[in-house]
């Protein structure tokens, strides 16, 4: 944090905490195994709570375009 100070860019405490939600980590879990388990009509649900405590667009699309899961 002190490199971040140093260089003048201002730290946002508030997108740290939220970054870190425990229910956005339990929605990104929940929707993985709703993928493995192919129960997708529960899918477009978990991912709305994941992005509404802060998931990524990036986390979401890493789960649905998992390589280890067969079509």
């Amino acid at each position: 944090m002190a490199n971040v100070i140093q260089q003048g860019r201002p730290y946002d405490l508030r997108f740290r905490i939220k970054s870190k939600h425990p229910v956005r980590i339990s929605a990104l879990w929940a929707l993985k195994q709703a993928l493995l388990l192919e129960k997708y009509e529960e899918c477009r649900e978990i991912v709305a709570i994941a992005k509404e405590f802060g998931a990524q667009d990036s986390e979401i699309y890493y789960l649905l375009e998992d390589p280890r899961r067969s079509p």
